[in-house]
């Protein structure tokens, strides 16, 4: 991307203060302190809980797979690249050994629930989203926030509309109003929608939805291959 193109492209993302519907003093304050203050306390929390499920997961990836963690680069706040943590639920291989899957459900959602790359175990991890749970630690490096939009492939985002970047203007997170709202189930487009409507309304109350929705979200496995 050109020096200008990059520039033009900042500019589009104005402030959180300048696309926020109404905007109040408790608001603000929450969006930059007391959200993160909740994201460094809860990871830590989870990270100490979850422990020894982690290292039973990682043990059984072990089984199948010679890789545990897939990283892999993703837009964050203002644009900046980061590396997102997540369980290998995929051939390690798989580009040597087969053709990438380009059934019709990939080149419109983001996974696909007849994906023939993913492990026996990995089909089980991404139907409970237990191969999310090492983002807990880009929670807790800044990078992403417990609830926000989800985040994106720089290659996506490279194609993206400048008021597709109002996305950008808050930390990525482990769930969002898109996730509650439809998941996987929803083409990538729809999902910028929902995306640009949470960081437009975000606050105390509606990532309390948020959080709760995620809950049964999970427990119907909606949207979750």
């Amino acid at each position: 991307m050109s020096a200008p193109a990059r520039q033009e492209e900042t500019d589009a993302w104005l402030t959180y203060l300048d696309v926020a519907d109404e905007i109040s003093v408790w608001r603000v304050v929450y969006m930059r302190w007391i959200k993160r203050s909740f994201d460094v306390v809860g990871s830590l929390l989870l990270l100490i809980a979850l422990g020894p499920l982690l290292l039973i997961i990682m043990a059984a990836i072990r089984m199948e797979s010679s890789d545990v963690i897939f990283r892999q680069d993703r837009v964050g706040k203002d644009g900046g690249i980061f590396t997102i943590y997540k369980f290998c639920t995929m051939i390690p291989d798989r580009r040597s050994r087969q053709q990438p899957f380009l059934g019709e459900e990939r080149r419109k959602h983001h996974k696909t629930r007849r994906d023939p790359r993913v492990t026996r175990f990995g089909v089980f991890l991404r139907r409970t989203s237990l191969d999310e749970l090492p983002q807990i630690v880009n929670v807790l490096k800044g990078e992403m926030s417990f609830i926000g939009p989800r985040p994106e492939l720089p290659s996506i985002v490279a194609r993206y509309e400048p008021w597709q970047h109002e996305r950008h203007l808050v930390r990525p997170g482990l769930s969002g109003w898109w996730q509650v709202t439809g998941r996987s189930e929803l083409p990538m487009h729809e999902n910028t929608d929902l995306d640009v409507f949470y960081v437009r309304n975000c606050a105390f109350g509606l990532d309390f939805e948020i959080f709760f929705k995620t809950f049964g979200a999970l427990l119907k496995r909606r949207g979750a291959f």
